[in-house]
């Protein structure tokens, strides 16, 4: 028996999880393929299969699908085009750029040549391709506005002219049914009879042969605006979580023979040496050989102030060097650093998820083709067996058709989805997608990082003391001392002495120590302002100073000391402080009976200190692997988890958490992983989201309650003959109209319990 091996690959155009479910069935369905996970988010398909399967025709049956299609070389993770303009609320296309190096070496030039393969098959299913601009000048765009404008012509036309109103509507109907019907033919060849599209072929065509040509072309065009909703919220889905590699810098300065040249960083290989200049990225994962600085590795690790690093120490690709030059020792290629994994984790992550099937078409299953089967049996039963006349009964089977039309159903989703993204949007609540909003619903965990989700990101004054000088002179000095600095400790002192507006004196002969702080000449006196260990070589502390600074770092503060002369002058002490609103919008989270714990990178007793504070269970000191594991453990626990974070390090727990909520400011992978995005960065927003989601799932249990009830009250009428044709046309108009209206109530605020 042939041994079983693992093939991926790179599909482009999937924008709902019946675009995946309608792949994995055909795929499923090949020769030696034993087993098939598709991914929306990442755009890749694992297929697990034998020696019996021909790869080129996995990748031909997914083509005629409407999908383009490339296999992934090897073990390497290929990167995803970026749409330049997308993302999820922010300004970042400056992260997309041309030809960015990437963990496997191809540039975004190379996929901008592989996009241009299969074109017959995307101008054929152009409306799967997802929006890489603005939702007008996509495929789907235009095929809805052009079957929009064929619709007001028609009406013009039949105003105009009523003798050929019906065929206008017909041409209306058949501009937009056209694709759909072609994509409804090749997904029931691929194992799928009865899809989205298969219902809504059948539903316009029944309308037509009713002579409902009106009603069949205004149908497909709010399916089209419905699907293209869906598309817009998918494009920005889309966004790549490879503009993680954007972090790390093109270029490095390598080190040979005693000089310096600049080489492509994807070039480094493990050993070479390479110069990290003050303010730059590290362009790859190593070893200090010489040289000492502060590292910003918030990015990484989620560390809220920069670590002092020397030699011997390990540093990160895409971190920031802070205050001094730095040779390095590359200890990873850059297909393997730091950034990659995570890259590979997400990936990983996103593909082990299985794609939620939308209501409507696990329905449709049943729904549909016994619909269709009632229609025949009324159409042919009594005529054939009861002596009914044939005409008055094929037209109660056509009637009882378009009571099986399937429009309020497939809008009943939609709609209320649309409606509550939209309100969800109005007030910073992104979510990308129906199985987001059916998932938050149900979530009674959550994890949440520390820095730049339950704090501020960024460190703040909190203490003041002075040693034989007033509070307002410890802070001038020290904030003379730190001006024109970028360090964020300096940021913090130099931000309160503006709030408190101080006039600040001018420093001279300023230098920075190494490791230790800085000193500056102030008033012609000579000041110092730096680290408590340090402050020792310039005067001495006594044992109550001492412990007073002691019993600062034990509430997690960082503590700066000023000397001014040979004395001691005071001590001012940092931290980052918890959002206003954390608190209580963590005990929101607790009074809806949800679980919560926080899962940060940063040192055990800063993170314990918060954790008080805010009444929170703590993991800290937790690499991206470490948090990705507890969401794990959570989830075998039988918990349904939310990940709620803002950094590159939070990604891999976003990916694998059964929602990933990013915090508004937070780097862009954090945006792209995630399937919901709280944009001001509130925390109580996290539970106004898990409201808004059960208000969703109500109104959509509304939604089909009227569109089925409706329906059956029709049917029983129908075939009793109370009602005939407009009646039906109405039962399903009218029961679109009445889920539309309920909908938009989800567009209203929500009322407060």
């Amino acid at each position: 028996m042939a041994e079983a091996t693992q093939t991926r690959y790179r599909v482009e155009g999937m924008d709902c999880a019946s675009c995946a479910a309608k792949i994995d069935t055909a795929v499923r369905r090949m020769p030696g393929v034993e087993d098939v996970s598709v991914s929306v988010t990442a755009g890749t398909m694992t297929v697990r299969h034998n020696g019996a399967s021909d790869l080129l025709a996995i990748a031909k049956k997914v083509t005629g699908l409407g999908y383009s299609v490339s296999q992934l070389a090897g073990k390497s993770t290929a990167p995803l085009p970026v749409p330049e303009h997308a993302s999820c609320g922010h300004d970042h296309g400056h992260h997309a750029g041309h030809g960015h190096p990437n963990p496997t070496g191809h540039t975004r030039s190379d996929h901008s040549h592989a996009d241009h393969k299969h074109t017959a098959s995307e101008d054929l299913h152009g409306h799967h391709r997802p929006p890489t601009g603005h939702w007008w000048a996509s495929r789907k765009g235009k095929l809805t506005i052009f079957s929009g404008a064929a619709l007001v012509v028609a009406y013009a036309a039949g105003h105009l002219v009523p003798s050929i109103a019906p065929y206008a509507f017909i041409v209306a109907m058949l501009i937009g049914l056209v694709p759909i019907a072609q994509r409804a033919v090749m997904a029931a060849m691929a194992g799928t009879p009865f899809s989205i599209e298969m219902l809504m072929t059948i539903a316009a065509v029944g309308a037509v042969i009713i002579d409902a040509g009106e009603e069949a072309a205004a149908v497909v065009f709010l399916f089209l605006v419905g699907e293209l909703l869906e598309g817009v919220a998918a494009g920005k889905a889309r966004q790549s979580i490879q503009s993680l590699t954007a972090l790390v810098p093109k270029e490095a300065l390598l080190e040979e023979n005693g000089k310096m040249r600049t080489v492509p960083a994807e070039n480094l290989a493990v050993g070479a040496t390479i110069l990290i200049r003050p303010g730059d990225r590290l362009s790859a994962d190593g070893v200090i050989l010489a040289g000492e600085s502060a590292i910003d590795e918030a990015p990484v690790t989620g560390e809220s102030t920069p670590v002092r690093k020397s030699v011997d120490d390990k540093v990160f690709a895409g971190t920031i060097n802070g205050d001094a030059a730095l040779r390095v020792r590359v200890t990873a290629t850059a297909a393997d650093n730091t950034i990659a994994r995570v890259v590979k984790l997400v990936e990983e992550a996103q593909e082990s998820k299985a794609p939620t099937e939308r209501f409507i078409d696990r329905f449709s299953r049943y729904y549909t083709p016994c619909v269709v089967m009632v229609a025949v049996l009324v159409a042919i039963i009594p005529p054939l067996f009861l002596a009914g006349i044939w005409g008055e009964w094929i037209y109660k089977g056509l009637a009882i058709l378009l009571i099986g039309c399937p429009c309020a159903l497939v809008i009943s989703t939609p709609a209320a989805i649309a409606a509550s993204l939209s309100a969800g949007a109005r007030r910073g609540l992104l979510m990308k997608g129906g199985a987001v909003l059916e998932t938050l619903g149900a979530i009674n965990a959550v994890a949440l990082d520390k820095t730049g989700t339950l704090t501020e990101g960024k460190p703040k004054v909190t203490d003041i003391i002075g040693f034989g000088h007033s509070q307002t002179e410890v802070l001038t000095f020290a904030a003379a001392l730190e001006t024109g600095s970028s360090h964020p400790l300096a940021k913090a002192i130099l931000h309160r002495a503006a709030v408190d507006k101080l006039q600040l004196p001018t420093a001279s002969e300023a230098k920075a120590l190494g490791g230790k702080g800085v000193t500056a000449t102030v008033d012609g006196r000579s000041v110092f302002l730096g680290s408590p260990q340090a402050a020792g070589e310039y005067a001495a502390l006594s044992a109550e100073q001492t412990a007073r600074i002691a019993a600062l770092n034990d509430e997690g503060k960082t503590v700066s000391v000023l000397i001014v002369g040979e004395a001691l002058a005071g001590a001012i002490a940092m931290r980052d402080e918890p959002r206003a609103d954390a608190k209580s919008g963590l005990k929101a989270l607790t009074d809806a009976g949800v679980r919560i714990v926080m899962l940060t990178g940063d040192n055990r007793r800063t993170a314990s200190v918060v954790g008080q504070q805010l009444g929170i269970e703590v993991r800290a000191e937790l690499m991206p692997q470490d948090k990705q594991r507890i969401v794990g453990e959570l989830q075998q626990q039988g918990l349904l988890v939310a990940k709620v974070g803002d950094g590159i390090n939070d990604a891999p727990a976003l990916a694998a958490a059964d929602i990933g909520i990013a915090m508004g400011g937070g780097t862009d992978v954090a945006l792209e992983t995630a399937d919901a995005a709280v944009l001001h960065g509130r925390v109580g927003d996290v539970a106004e989201m898990i409201k808004l989601s059960k208000r969703t799932l109500g109104n959509i249990r509304q939604n089909i309650t009227i569109a089925l009830g409706l329906k059956a009250v029709f049917l029983a009428t129908t075939i009793a003959g109370i009602t005939g044709l407009w009646p039906a046309i109405l039962a399903d108009t009218g029961a679109t109209v009445l889920v539309t209206i309920n909908a938009l109530r989800l567009l209203a605020p929500a009322r407060s319990a």
